[in-house]
């Protein structure tokens, strides 16, 4: 189902909300609204940077006025975003926190005087398919004249709109988590906020064959996200570990119901732990049926999206000692995180998880850069944002230079039972950004 925000809504309660992320954003000690934009004030790669001028306008912010320098300069109007998410499908599950996240980040931007223009946001579905998403991405374009785009979650859909933003000279933000999706089908178009597979494999493949086994076995969902963890995962153990031995693998159709003939082999096999490429309901449908089997008492389970709060919210007890990358968790204490969570807890009665958090800072990010450039034209946009440092939930970000892909530090963390029936994520080990991507020949990107 299509649906379309516009401009700026005066109701309270999202005045109310707007106060409440300013509040949040002081008692963190970082920057809130005003530091969304993020402007370094001396970027080489913006054309309109001659120091900047102040662009002031008072807003119902708890009584106080926010002003803030950008690179450009009066008013640059209405940009056009479209959020293409899996809202049917696989998927559905996780799409309902990027729609979420997204419709957050253009409130704040529509409702912030840190930035000289407004979002008007057309939302559609994906349903999970390379070739849907390609045409709601030429429907939204053409009916609707957007510049922007940001959504899919299967790294294959995401693929697709590389090749779309390519073609269409359009920016996008890839909710995909597969390594080429900024690394050997990179473009200059493409701009991705989400941690990739290959950063959350820094975090993960030393702790297990470490801690949790040498002898692995695979199991992965066949298509481009489930690839890329096999290759980046099975890569950085084998270099973590001398002694990593590859016992089994194994692949299942995305969206596939009955995986016990996987779980029987894996159990008759010397396994110690089992790497779980896969997300959303096959992961959730994969572990329940582990745990009712009994894998979990011979062999560790371990999946780079195991700490999905979707993930662990259908899964309950089922995930307890269990173990997964981190990509996002409420409770970090890094940059406005806390802001956002605020914001978020406020507007949609429950936490944002990394769906919420990818689509947010996307729009967020991107938005910086419209700032940056003085003008909604993406081909300009495109030449500001990469290796502009910008503030964000993690603190200090930028899309790297060479490959257009977020430098976000990645944890491995453990799934752990508390007072009632949904597990928490304790956190084992952080890799910081700047250590978390591998060099950019490394992963087949040169911009």
């Amino acid at each position: 189902m299509r649906q379309r925000d516009e401009g700026t809504s005066n109701s309270t309660d999202q005045t109310n909300s707007r106060r409440t992320f300013l509040r949040a954003a002081g008692a963190t000690g970082v920057l809130g609204l005003t530091g969304l934009a993020g402007c370094t004030g001396n970027n080489p790669n913006n054309p309109n940077d001659g120091g900047g001028s102040d662009d002031t306008t008072t807003t119902e912010s708890g009584g106080s006025e926010e002003t803030t320098t950008s690179g450009g300069s009066g008013d640059i109007g209405t940009v056009t975003y479209g959020v293409l998410s899996p809202m049917t499908g696989p998927y559905g599950g996780l799409a309902k926190g990027q729609r979420q996240g997204a419709k957050l980040a253009v409130k704040h931007v529509n409702e912030s005087d840190a930035f000289d223009f407004t979002i008007d946001a057309v939302y559609d579905d994906t349903e999970a398919s390379a070739s849907t998403g390609t045409r709601k991405a030429q429907k939204v374009v053409e009916q609707d004249d957007v510049n922007y785009l940001m959504g899919a979650i299967s790294s294959s859909t995401a693929l697709a709109l590389n090749e779309f933003a390519k073609d269409n000279s359009v920016i996008y933000n890839p909710g995909g988590a597969a390594v080429p999706i900024t690394g050997s089908s990179c473009n200059e178009w493409v701009f991705r906020a989400e941690t990739n597979t290959a950063q959350i494999a820094e975090a993960v493949s030393e702790y297990t064959v470490n801690n949790l086994g040498t002898k692995v076995w695979f199991h992965i969902a066949d298509y481009a996200y489930g690839e890329s963890v096999l290759e980046r995962t099975r890569s950085r153990m084998e270099e973590a570990n001398p002694d990593v031995e590859v016992v089994g693998t194994s692949r299942s159709q995305l969206g596939s119901k009955n995986f016990g003939s996987f779980i029987s082999d894996i159990s008759n096999s010397e396994a110690e732990v089992a790497v779980l490429g896969m997300t959303g309901g096959d992961l959730i449908n994969f572990v329940n049926q582990a745990d009712s089997a009994g894998l979990k008492e011979d062999v560790n389970l371990m999946s780079p999206t195991m700490t999905f709060q979707v993930v662990r919210g259908a899964l309950g007890a089922a995930a307890d000692g269990t173990y997964g990358g981190v990509r996002y968790v409420p409770h970090l204490d890094t940059g406005d995180n806390q802001a956002f969570v605020e914001a978020y807890t406020s507007e949609y009665g429950a936490e944002p998880d990394n769906f919420a958090r990818v689509a947010y800072e996307s729009i967020r990010m991107t938005a910086t850069g419209i700032q940056e450039a003085g003008t909604a034209d993406p081909a300009a946009v495109k030449d500001v944002l990469p290796g502009l440092e910008m503030d964000t939930i993690f603190g200090k970000n930028q899309f790297r230079s060479c490959d257009h892909q977020a430098m976000n530090p990645t944890w491995m963390g453990k799934c752990v039972l508390g007072d009632g029936d949904t597990t928490e994520v304790e956190l084992l080990k952080e890799v910081p950004g700047d250590e978390a991507l591998p060099p950019c020949e490394d992963v087949g990107c040169s911009l």
